[in-house]
């Protein structure tokens, strides 16, 4: 009898991973150690995803998710959150366009609604001007969460096949939030932590996971390239053996 999961499609390898999902940790921690405000590691930490980008751009990378604010993350002092909902306006207002120039596409996936209608706008407006850029796709994850994503995408699968039961992973895989983005191959924290913190629950499963001490703000296109190097190093076997993987290529190890 055949298992659902071994009817899944395996994804193709390759040396440089198709997506890279970032979680940008460290910020905070980053300005304390030098004696500043946390709103200058989070204005800092806005200029690394800037040059990783870049740097995502020149590597060939196709997709790359930053994790930029959770659902969790509305328990923080009021001030820090009304402070990083400032900071993503600006960087809206100063990005967008360069990013367009660029070709890099922009999309920002969570639950919007509950941001105010100024920043809704700007979302956008931002994803409609970059929306037929194919170069790199930039995904901002703001107000998301894991559980949030499967949840939203299973209340939409039944409200849009109503009446019927049994579904596969693959009819809920087009409701999810990055239904557009394969599968992330590699998945980044900075900070020293390693954990996943209900980012991308779903789309995470096989993902190779790398974790570095290094801050955000101080993370850099060289410290993608370690990153990446790390990822070349992995044999991503997806459910098979070894020598299953030797017989068919010998890319299977990136």
């Amino acid at each position: 009898m055949t298992s659902p999961s071994s009817t899944l499609v395996v994804p193709e390898v390759s040396l440089v991973p198709r997506h890279i999902a970032i979680i940008m940790d460290g910020n905070g921690r980053w300005a304390t150690k030098r004696f500043m405000p946390r709103v200058a590691g989070h204005v800092k930490g806005v200029e690394a995803v800037r040059g990783v980008v870049e740097a995502c751009a020149r590597q060939g990378v196709e997709y790359v998710t930053f994790f930029a604010f959770s659902s969790e993350n509305w328990r923080r002092p009021e001030d820090e959150v009304s402070l990083l909902m400032r900071l993503f306006v600006t960087a809206l207002e100063r990005e967008v366009s360069k990013m367009h120039a660029n070709g890099i596409r922009l999309k920002i996936v969570g639950d919007l609604s509950r941001f105010d209608d100024k920043l809704q706008k700007m979302i956008s407006a931002a994803e409609r001007k970059t929306a037929g850029n194919t170069r790199l796709t930039v995904t901002i994850c703001a107000n998301y969460g894991g559980r949030w994503d499967i949840m939203q995408a299973v209340n939409q699968m039944l409200a849009s096949n109503p009446g019927s039961g049994d579904f596969t992973e693959e009819q809920l895989a087009p409701y999810l939030s990055l239904a557009y983005a394969p599968e992330p191959d590699l998945f980044i924290r900075t900070g020293g932590e390693e954990r996943i913190s209900n980012f991308l629950l779903w789309q995470l499963a096989y993902t190779e996971l790398y974790f570095t001490d290094t801050y955000w703000p101080d993370f850099d296109a060289a410290a993608l390239e370690l990153a990446i190097a790390s990822y070349q190093q992995r044999e991503r076997r997806f459910g098979r053996t070894s020598a299953q993987l030797a017989e068919q290529s010998p890319v299977a190890k990136c």
